[in-house]
């Protein structure tokens, strides 16, 4: 199996990649660092949107209007973009997750690409909107402390610093 260490025949355990029950440090705090990370992209975001909010505004007015039905696609392209070039970079992290030191991973280890970056927010968004934001009450219960959207994506959020440290990597 590429994603766990290998188990022995007839064995009834089976380690997988990122244990919680022998890595425990990989999973502490996660979800209070998630919000943390969440409260500081947002901002960044609406930031963002300011100055590209303040062109639509002003080509609205030279087209009579017509320009600001450009308001819904200003959003997702701002906010889609920054997700795809921070969580889909080489980071595999936001600018807010990097703040609370967390990086994302899928399943097998892999860091995340772009593809993968959007879908996660927009299953995020579109999971929250629909089945309210308790859904995300479900990382309280997960063994990895994954969300809905992550587990739909097998994805998961982990601490940089233990991270580094089993993969034999600096900080």
């Amino acid at each position: 199996m590429s994603d766990s260490t290998p188990a022995r025949e007839g064995s009834a355990e089976i380690r997988t990649l990122y244990d919680p029950a022998t890595q425990p440090e990989l999973f502490d705090g996660i979800l209070s660092k998630r919000i943390v990370a969440f409260l500081v992209d947002a901002v960044l975001i609406v930031a963002l949107m300011i100055p590209a909010a303040l062109m639509v505004l002003i080509l609205g007015v030279v087209t009579l209007g017509l320009a600001w039905f450009l308001f819904p696609v200003l959003f997702a392209v701002v906010a889609l973009g920054y997700v795809a070039l921070t969580l889909g970079g080489a980071a595999s992290a936001t600018v807010g997750m990097r703040f609370t030191g967390i990086e994302m991973r899928t399943g097998g280890g892999q860091k995340m690409f772009p593809l993968l970056a959007v879908m996660h927010a927009l299953i995020f968004w579109f999971s929250v909107g629909l089945l309210t934001p308790l859904i995300l009450l479900v990382g309280l219960f997960t063994e990895r402390k994954q969300m809905l959207h992550d587990l739909i994506l097998n994805v998961m959020a982990l601490n940089v610093d233990p991270l580094r440290r089993s993969e034999g990597l600096p900080r």
